[in-house]
C-alpha cells in the first residue's frame, strides 16, 4: 500500500486526538484513500464507511474508547473505527478466513463494544451498558452510531422509547444519508437549527444559566425561559421523533465537516442526558463511482480501484433466478405479490418492483412487519412471496407461528442465502433456518439444489401448496448436479451398495464429489436427495443401503434433519449405523464458503473421510 502521512501515525484513538486541527481534513482524506485501496482487494462494505469517516474520527477525537462505549448499529460503517483502533495494518486480512471480520467482534479488539451484524439493535444493547454503569458507578458514556436505514426497524423505536425517559448519557448519532426523519423543513427550519448548533449558542446558553442561578428566584426563573423556548421552537420548527420519546436533539449539521462533528459531539457530552445528534452525511463520499451509484459499492467483491469496475465477471446467481422466474409467474397471475424488507436488489427483486410497481412491498427494515403483512395479504386472497436471507428471517419466528401458521396462511418464503455465506461471517451465515421452520407447525420446507429446481419449487410453492411454504437456496450460483427433480419428494441420484449419503440443496454437488472420491477407494456410495424437508419420512426410513447412512447438511445439528432421521430410525427400530455430518453446535466464522467447509469437514473430502469410518469403524 502506499504511505500516508497522517494515518499512518495513528494507531490508537491516542494518536489521533494528538494530531492538530487543522490536520484533520488530510486525515479523512487519506482514509478514504486507504478505505478504496484496501477494499479493491478483499470485497466488502464501501459506500457506508467512506460516508462516516469524520464521524467517526471525531468520535475518537472527543469520546474516550473503550472507557466509553461506541457501539455501530449493523456494522457495515465500522471500518473506519476498526482503522482507528489499532488495525489498520491486518485490512489485508479484511473478511478473509483467519482475518479481521467486516463487523464488530469484542473477541477480536477491546474497543468494539458488542457484536454487530444485524440492523436496529444498537440503542438496546448501548441503553443496556448505560445502565450497567450507573449500577456500578462509572461516569462512562455510551454512544450508538445508527442509520436512517436501520431506524425504520422497529427495535430501534422500542428501545428509543424507553431510552429517552432513562436520562442517563446515552448518546444516539443519527447518521443520516438518505432521508430525514426530523420534519423540519423551510429556510426559517434552516437558519435556526444552524443558530443552535453553533458552539457560541451552547456558551452563551451555559453562561446565562451560570448567571440566573446566582439571582433569587433563578432556577424558577430558568426553567420559565426553558418553557417558552420550548413552546415557541415547537411552534417555528416542530418537534422532532426524538424529542417526542425524550431526548435532547442536536442538529442537523454536516457529518462530514470534522468541525462540526466534533463540535456538536462535544456539546452532547457536557448534556449528560439521553441526546440525539443528527448528521447529514453523503453515502459514498469521496470515491466517484460510489458517490454516484452508493448502493452499488454497499456490499461489493473486489474492483479496479481507480474505475470501480469489478475485477470478476457477475454470474448468474439464485437470486437472480428467483427473481426472473417470480416475474414469469406473476405476468400469468395477478395475486402474487413480492415482499422484502430492504433488500430488494439482494433478493433479485428489482425487476419485479420496476415492472408490477403495485404489487411489490419493500417494507424497510422490518423482518417481523414483512411476515405478518405477508399473512395479511394471503389471508385475503393474495399470493404473497415474502423474500427475506436466511439469517433475518430469524427475527420474525413469532411472526411465522402466530399470524402465519396457526391461520395457516398460504404464505411462500423466498429464504435466500441459506446455509454458509461466507465472507460476512456469524451474523449472517444461514445455518439455522432448517432446525426452525421445522419446528413450525404445517410449514413445508422445499430444497432446489439448481437453477432449474428452483424454479419449479417456486411454480410448486405459489401455484400448487397451500399454509405456509419456505423455498430455501443458498448464495451464489449452482454446483455440478443439474437435473431437475423436483416432480419427486425424494430422489436416488446415485446408486451404491455399501452406503447412503442423505442430502439435500447445496449439498448435493458435495454429496456426489464425495462418492466419487469413494468409489476410486473401493466404497460404493449411493446419494439420496431430500427435495421436500417435511414431507419425506416414509422415503427416508427405506433409503439407506448397505445398512448405513450418513446425513450431510448445511445448518447446525441441533433441530437438523439428520436429528429427525435418528428419531425415525429408532422408532421403527431400524438398526443401522448412522453418521451426521453438518455445522455441529456452533458459530461459523467468516471466510470463503469453499474454506469453511474444509475446516468444518463438510467438503468433499471431509465427507469422504467420515463415510469410510462409518464403513470401516
Amino acid at each position: 500500500m502506499r504511505n500516508y502521512p497522517w494515518l499512518d501515525n495513528v494507531n490508537c484513538p491516542a494518536d489521533l486526538k494528538k494530531l492538530p486541527e487543522e490536520a484533520l481534513p488530510a486525515l479523512c482524506s487519506e482514509i478514504r484513500q486507504f478505505l478504496v485501496e484496501a477494499v479493491s482487494k478483499t470485497g466488502g462494505h464501501l459506500s457506508s464507511n467512506l460516508g462516516v469517516v469524520e464521524i467517526t474520527v471525531g468520535l475518537h477525537r472527543v469520546f474516550d474508547a473503550p472507557k466509553d462505549d461506541i457501539l455501530f448499529d449493523v456494522g457495515h460503517q465500522c471500518y473506519v473505527h476498526k482503522m482507528l483502533t489499532g488495525r489498520k495494518n491486518r485490512f489485508d486480512s479484511l473478511r478473509q478466513f483467519g482475518g479481521i471480520s467486516g463487523f464488530l467482534r469484542p473477541s477480536e479488539s477491546p474497543y468494539d463494544s458488542a457484536v454487530s451484524g444485524h440492523a436496529s439493535s444498537s440503542v438496546s444493547v448501548a441503553l443496556g451498558m448505560a445502565r450497567a454503569k450507573k449500577l456500578a458507578g462509572s461516569d462512562a458514556c455510551t454512544v450508538c452510531v445508527i442509520g436512517d436505514g436501520a431506524f425504520t426497524g422497529g427495535m430501534a423505536y422500542e428501545a428509543m422509547n424507553d431510552a429517552g425517559q432513562s436520562g442517563l448519557p446515552l448518546i444516539v448519532v443519527f447518521n443520516d444519508n438518505d432521508m430525514s426523519i426530523s420534519p423540519n423543513v423551510g429556510a426559517l427550519a434552516k437558519r435556526l437549527s444552524a443558530i443552535r448548533i453553533k458552539p457560541r449558542y451552547f456558551h452563551m446558553k451555559e453562561k446565562t444559566k451560570a448567571a440566573l442561578v446566582k439571582c433569587p428566584g433563578g432556577e424558577s426563573l430558568i426553567r420559565v425561559i426553558s418553557a417558552c423556548k420550548r413552546t415557541l421552537r415547537t411552534a417555528l420548527l416542530k418537534e422532532t421523533i426524538f424529542e417526542l420519546m425524550g431526548f435532547e436533539y442536536l442538529g442537523p449539521a454536516d457529518g462530514n465537516d470534522t468541525v462540526a462533528v466534533c463540535d456538536l459531539l462535544e456539546q452532547a457530552q457536557k448534556l449528560d442526558k439521553p441526546v440525539v445528534v443528527h448528521f447529514k452525511t453523503q453515502k459514498g463520499r469521496g470515491f466517484l463511482p460510489s458517490q454516484q451509484s452508493p448502493a452499488d459499492f454497499h456490499g461489493v467483491s473486489a474492483f479496479d480501484s481507480v474505475t470501480g469496475q469489478p475485477f470478476a465477471e457477475k454470474k448468474t446467481d439464485f437470486s437472480a433466478v428467483f427473481g426472473e422466474e417470480l416475474c414469469r409467474l406473476a405476468a400469468q397471475n395477478e395475486k402474487i405479490c413480492a415482499v422484502t424488507a430492504a433488500m430488494a436488489a439482494g433478493t433479485g427483486l428489482s425487476s419485479f418492483a420496476e415492472t408490477y410497481p403495485k404489487r411489490f412491498f419493500d417494507v424497510g427494515i422490518a423482518e417481523e412487519h414483512a411476515v405478518a403483512m405477508s399473512s395479511g395479504l394471503a389471508s385475503r386472497g393474495m399470493l404473497p412471496v415474502c423474500a427475506i436471507y436466511s439469517t433475518f428471517l430469524q427475527r420474525a419466528y413469532d411472526q411465522l407461528l402466530h399470524d402465519v401458521a396457526i391461520e395457516g396462511n398460504h404464505v411462500v418464503f423466498a429464504v435466500d442465502r441459506a446455509g454458509l455465506v461466507g465472507a460476512d461471517g456469524e451474523t449472517h451465515q444461514g445455518a439455522f433456518d432448517v432446525p426452525f421452520l421445522r419446528t413450525v407447525p404445517g410449514m413445508k420446507i422445499l430444497a432446489p439444489a439448481n437453477f432449474a429446481e428452483l424454479r419449479t419449487a417456486l411454480q410448486q410453492a405459489i401455484l400448487l401448496e397451500t399454509g405456509p411454504v419456505a423455498v430455501r437456496y443458498p448464495r451464489g450460483g449452482e454446483g455440478s448436479f443439474r437435473a431437475d427433480t423436483f416432480d419427486q419428494a425424494t430422489a436416488e441420484i446415485r446408486s451404491g451398495s455399501d452406503l447412503t449419503i442423505c442430502t439435500y440443496g447445496a449439498m448435493v454437488s458435495v454429496a456426489l464429489q464425495a462418492a466419487d472420491l469413494l468409489d476410486k477407494q473401493g466404497i460404493s456410495a449411493a446419494v439420496f436427495k431430500v427435495n421436500r424437508l417435511t414431507e419425506a419420512d416414509a422415503d427416508l426410513l427405506s433409503c439407506v443401503h448397505g445398512g448405513r447412512l450418513l446425513v450431510l447438511e448445511d445448518c447446525v445439528e441441533e433441530g437438523c434433519l439428520g436429528q429427525h432421521i435418528a428419531a425415525l430410525l429408532q422408532q421403527n427400530d431400524k438398526n443401522i449405523r448412522l453418521k451426521l455430518c453438518n455445522l455441529g453446535s456452533r458459530f461459523v466464522t467468516h471466510g470463503k464458503v469453499e474454506q469453511l467447509y474444509t475446516a468444518l469437514e463438510i467438503d468433499a473430502a471431509g465427507v469422504a473421510d467420515a463415510a469410510k469410518e462409518l464403513c470401516h469403524g
